[in-house]
């Protein structure tokens, strides 16, 4: 940790800009978030899994997943009233489909020290064993975003950031330094900084001013349904490897369960491309929210019989960003890109919530250099 006496922007008030914003101001940073909703983390910050990752997801991808154990507990601890543990939480290899077998599963699982044993007959019987090799009970977890949400709040107000909510910012205009930037609002109101972080997720490119990121992104339109399990799966979440299948896990906020499935959950997806016009919010917007719940059920009742009488709550559709280089292995690192006209502004991007640790050590060899 470096001590720091810069005023600096924070653009994005979802997780990923609030945690950024804490720590920059802990270091001592007079910080400024902004945020053009009228809350806090109301995007994808709170439209997602709520998965505390532990590893297990990642078998493709050892960095990712060996990131997320060291990650784990670390997390845990720090904001532990988020997070729900009063569930089970099932992984099951397909026989057939699958880009893992059971024995790569185990032998990945010890690689990266994620306990696991044999699922019990209680929960083993739950599954087709015509489409399911093997069961395995692990150590996953699930957050509160509401809580979450409150607790970074808490922090904010208490390292001195000032918040600025209803505030989307226009452009990024810079000045030889070490004159100030002057951070543009859609009032055009301009806010004198030093420095500016980066950190609007699938709006990373949306900013006048910021030169777009030089790892392509790849967006998706996505539906985060919402369910009410069968009394058999009470206090249950599964997800079924590696390959075209599907996930459910406890939503705390809501007392329902998210469902996913990864062929069914995406409803339209495409690469960004620089002056293609497509701006992803815009396109979220107007997408067509008709619920693709209908075929997530009917393929999972395949593998998981009694979830024919789960029932369809809600479905929950928002803009997810991955870079386009880890498509094949599913890994999901951070972006920390150093903007290459100024390099005064840094964009980030997150794509999983334990990962903010990496964005932290990224933060401190940025300064130190």
């Amino acid at each position: 940790m470096v001590q720091l006496n810069h005023a600096i922007a924070v653009i994005g008030g979802g997780f990923y800009g609030c945690s950024v914003a804490e720590y920059l101001a802990k270091q001592g940073a007079e910080v400024i978030l902004f945020e053009q909703a009228s809350d806090l983390m109301t995007r994808a910050s709170y439209n997602n899994q709520a998965r505390l990752h532990n590893g297990y997801h990642y078998p493709r991808s050892f960095s990712t997943a060996y990131r997320s154990r060291l990650n784990f507990s670390r997390f845990l601890h720090d904001y532990r009233p988020a997070i729900a543990t009063n569930f089970v939480k099932l992984y099951a290899i397909a026989r057939l489909s699958s880009k893992v077998s059971s024995r790569q599963f185990e032998y990945f699982c010890q690689n990266i020290e994620a306990p696991f044993t044999p699922a019990r007959t209680s929960f083993a019987d739950l599954f087709s064993p015509r489409l399911i090799a093997a069961v395995y009970e692990t150590q996953e977890y699930a957050f509160d975003a509401a809580v979450l949400r409150r607790l970074l709040a808490e922090r904010l107000a208490k390292a001195g950031v000032k918040i600025r909510l209803d505030t989307p910012i226009e452009q990024i205009i810079s000045s030889i330094s070490p004159a100030p930037m002057q951070v543009i609002d859609h009032q055009g109101n301009s806010t004198p900084v030093e420095y500016v972080f980066n950190c609007t997720y699938s709006g990373l490119n949306g900013v006048v001013g910021i030169t777009p990121t030089q790892l392509k992104l790849k967006h998706e339109i996505t539906e985060l349904s919402l369910i009410q399990l069968p009394p058999e799966l009470e206090n249950i979440a599964v997800t079924v490897m590696d390959g075209p299948f599907f996930s459910f896990m406890p939503f705390p906020d809501r007392g329902l369960s998210t469902f996913t499935h990864v062929r069914y959950t995406p409803h339209a997806a495409w690469i960004e491309a620089a002056n293609d016009g497509l701006n992803p919010y815009e396109m979220l917007k107007n997408c067509d929210r008709a619920t693709n719940f209908g075929y997530m059920i009917r393929d999972a009742q395949r593998y998981i019989p009694c979830l024919e009488t789960a029932t369809h709550q809600d479905s929950l559709f928002e803009i997810k960003t991955v870079l386009v280089r880890n498509e094949g292995d599913d890994g999901r690192p951070i972006l920390f890109e150093v903007d290459a006209n100024e390099p005064r502004i840094v964009s980030m991007l997150g794509s999983k919530i334990d990962n903010i640790y990496d964005a932290y050590t990224a933060i401190d060899d940025y300064f130190k250099h």
